[in-house]
């Protein structure tokens, strides 16, 4: 994560389920809020409800690198919270690349496009 720290703190994770915008997809529901930091904070949950450790942590993984690979087309100076729901573990990379992608424009995170080119 280039310019991503992760959030780790209860009440951090708290905050945003409180006052953050929130939007919800099969894959995952997703929690944000502006912050003054130059850079973005990226929390992750896995409820026991997903399965076993296992489970949980190959969730964990698969948002990890969806974060990872999208975190370009993000604008800096959000906490971002991702919680896991079930069809992150059965649906296909591709379907939950389309939904963050969705979600992250819903909730107004998405850079916009650079018109032209040189």
């Amino acid at each position: 994560m280039k310019h991503t720290v992760a959030l780790k703190q209860n009440h951090e994770f708290r905050r945003l389920y409180a006052k953050g915008k929130s939007a919800v997809s099969p894959y995952f529901a997703i929690y944000c809020r502006q912050t003054r930091r130059p850079y973005s904070r990226l929390g992750i949950t896995t409820g026991v409800k997903l399965g076993k450790a296992v489970k949980r942590n190959y969730a964990r993984r698969r948002i990890r690198e969806l974060y990872r690979t999208n975190e370009d087309k993000l604008l800096p100076g959000y906490d971002v919270v991702v919680v896991a729901r079930y069809r992150i573990l059965t649906g296909q990379y591709a379907d939950a690349q389309r939904s963050f992608l969705q979600l992250m424009k819903k909730l107004g995170l998405l850079q916009p496009k650079k018109e032209g080119g040189a």
